[in-house]
């Protein structure tokens, strides 16, 4: 890799994310999470501390940034899956940034001596799509789209995202949206809380199309362009990573001077059947093997999702670092030799 003619000898600066939530949960709680209708949002209000624990995996193994336990939360899941009343569920999405900057401090009184003010890790919330509180499939595919109405999903997404606001995340995370309908109105909600910033990330079912079939990069290109001063990234999480170069491929080809800031965040590879749970992990490439092409591709926010653990941080990290390294050797060979004699 050598960076083009003009560049700085710094490498673009790069956010690790952390990685699937319930699958590091999973170490810390001895309670099925995958299939539950609140997924690990239950446990926001059954397993606090454990929730804490497996915000400090992430970030003792590297992350950037911790993503807080809503995913699947909502008022109206937690009313209907948890008997509380709505103010309760608002509070309890509010307890999910609590309990991420809780980690977020742990951490920086373990690592006071070796960090400093800039490496200061984010709180982002976590917002998902509205097909994840139906429990039934749709947000797989965004079939949902097809007989919701987008005010509807508006005013489900409205008071998660208020909560998340209210709670003083540092940003939000718009993530595995699966059609194009929801982000767009995803975009445009966003300019209710013109305080925050967010990254805009796709479900995808192939190397082309997000989960609904719309094409990745036009539908990413649209909503980049309809918020480009609220958004700071968008791209894809929770898609196999062999999907990954390819949907990203030439998105920024028209944009040279001003290309598009990718995430990358995808899951392991490995297929869930809702009978046996995750299947054919044996058949999947790390996710570490795939980080420096993406890193050459534009991706500057990466991560995990689904079925990786902390341990797959630290060696995207350690792929980070040696993709930086390569950056300022390469740049630093370009360099014309000048003659002094």
């Amino acid at each position: 890799m050598t960076p083009p003619s003009g560049e700085s000898a710094e490498p673009p600066h790069i956010v690790v994310l952390d990685g699937g939530f319930s699958t590091q949960l999973s170490c810390h709680v001895g309670h099925v999470i995958d299939g539950d209708p609140l997924w690990s949002a239950r446990f926001l209000h059954t397993h606090p501390n454990e929730v804490v624990n497996t915000h400090l995996d992430f970030l003792r193994a590297g992350a950037d940034l911790i993503i807080t336990n809503t995913y699947q939360a909502s008022v109206q899941g937690f009313v209907d899956h948890l008997g509380v009343t709505a103010e309760q569920a608002y509070a309890l999405i509010e307890r999910a940034a609590e309990l991420a900057k809780r980690a977020r401090s742990l951490y920086l009184e373990e690592y006071q001596e070796y960090l400093q003010s800039e490496h200061i890790p984010l709180v982002v919330g976590s917002v998902g799509p509205y097909g994840a509180h139906l429990h039934d499939g749709s947000e797989y595919d965004g079939s949902y789209a097809d007989t919701t109405s987008v005010q509807t999903m508006r005013e489900w997404h409205r008071p998660r995202i208020q909560a998340l606001v209210d709670s003083g995340v540092d940003l939000l995370a718009l993530e595995t949206i699966p059609c194009q309908e929801e982000a767009e109105m995803l975009c445009d909600l966003l300019r209710e809380f013109p305080g925050i910033k967010a990254w805009l990330s796709f479900s995808c079912k192939d190397n082309q199309s997000i989960a609904h079939g719309e094409s990745f990069q036009k539908v990413a290109k649209k909503c980049w362009e309809a918020n480009p001063d609220q958004l700071v990234a968008v791209g894809v999480n929770c898609c196999a990573p062999s999907y990954v170069a390819n949907l990203l491929k030439g998105i920024n080809d028209d944009r040279p001077h001003d290309p598009i800031p990718l995430i990358v965040y995808p899951n392991s590879g490995e297929k869930y059947n809702p009978q046996i749970g995750w299947i054919d992990r044996d058949k999947c490439e790390a996710v570490e093997v795939f980080i420096q092409e993406w890193l050459d591709l534009g991706v500057r926010y990466v991560g995990g999702c689904c079925r990786t653990y902390a341990a797959d941080v630290s060696r995207i990290r350690n792929q980070v670092c040696r993709w930086r390294d390569q950056y300022r050797f390469s740049k630093y060979q370009s360099q014309p030799v000048i003659n002094k004699q």
